[in-house]
């Protein structure tokens, strides 16, 4: 939702400027998309009241989706304006300005759609970065990296929920972008992700043998909700580095670089359709799974059609207006020519 650039337009007299679509880091817009087809799945029947305890879900959207994407929803916010934040320092007198306006109208966004769809995360987001984000960006890298480590572990020790993880991981997500490693995700080698992926299951495993006995308690829940998340978040990264890479991220990072328009407008398309299809207060399960599919597959198609035409998605281009406090160009510029 937040920019994730590799770097940044120079500063011009009329103030700082946004970063251009041409130097996002594409992995992360692709793993920002993944997130949000599973988000989706939840989103509908929690919203359309579908279920009032996780053990009404059927088991494989409890144990395979219900709180495994938005982990990684909120480290990639933190990740973004991470990077957002290391941006404007170069170019902006009053850097943490430009990030509490980007909260503030992240917040009036999220009013009117917390209406429409309670649980959302726009609200929490802007909430918890204004309180919790803007004071911790003081502190070096590896001192933010400890620091949403401890808040990661206390949202845990907790017991409240999902959202008790949600300010240690923004923490966690800015720390890696200040310690640049966003940019360096291509170096990564094929092997030093399996080994990451062999670490976070041994952390896992001890949560899945509680699951297999019944629903763990809500601190058991948590840690098997965030190894199963850094789980999918390794796997991802290692489809993209396959042949089938290149297709996976073709789909998913158009969605992920127009990831605040896809996640507000998909409650828009699911809560009347939802309705008229009956789904309200119903069961139906196979039904909702279809409802996110197809609205993945239109989200899909359109984002693509759209960043051909724009550089931003529409919600996109209005945030960084507010953002920069100026009216930015929006249509995308035609391909220069090389010179005969």
């Amino acid at each position: 939702m937040a920019d994730t650039p590799a770097g940044d337009d120079p500063g011009s007299a009329a103030g700082p400027v946004p970063v251009r679509p041409g130097r996002r880091i594409a992995e992360l817009d692709a793993l920002r998309g993944f997130a949000l087809c599973g988000i989706v799945f939840i989103n509908i029947p929690q919203t359309l009241e579908m279920f009032a305890y996780a053990d009404e879900l059927p088991a494989e959207l409890r144990v395979f989706v219900l709180g495994r994407f938005y982990p990684i929803f909120f480290l990639l916010f933190g990740i973004g304006f991470g990077i957002f934040l290391r941006s404007a320092r170069r170019h902006a007198a009053r850097p943490r300005v430009l990030l509490l306006r980007r909260f503030v109208a992240l917040g009036i966004l999220g009013v009117p759609f917390h209406l429409l769809q309670p649980g959302e995360v726009l609200l929490p987001f802007a909430i918890t970065g204004v309180l919790v984000l803007l004071p911790f960006s003081l502190l070096a890298g590896r001192e933010l990296l400890l620091s949403g480590a401890v808040l990661t572990a206390v949202g845990v020790l907790a017991g409240t929920g999902g959202f008790a993880v949600l300010p240690g991981l923004l923490v966690l997500g800015f720390a890696l972008a200040e310690l640049e490693v966003p940019e360096n995700l291509q170096r990564w080698t094929v092997r030093r992700l399996p080994v990451a992926g062999a670490g976070i299951a041994a952390i896992g495993l001890p949560a899945w043998w509680e699951l297999a006995s019944g629903l763990p308690g809500i601190r058991l829940g948590l840690v098997l909700s965030l190894s199963m998340s850094a789980g999918y978040l390794v796997l991802f990264l290692l489809v993209l580095r396959t042949p089938a890479g290149p297709a996976a991220s073709w789909v998913l990072a158009p969605m992920g670089r127009m990831a605040l328009t896809n996640y507000v407008t998909a409650a828009m398309l699911f809560v009347p359709i939802g309705g008229a299809l009956g789904l309200r207060d119903t069961p139906q399960w196979g039904l909702a799974v279809l409802l996110g599919a197809g609205v993945l597959a239109i989200q899909a198609v359109f984002s693509n059609a759209w960043l051909r035409a724009f550089r931003y998605g529409p919600l996109e281009w209005a945030w960084r207006c507010v953002t920069y406090w100026r009216l930015l160009p929006i249509r995308a510029r035609p391909p220069q020519r090389a010179p005969s």
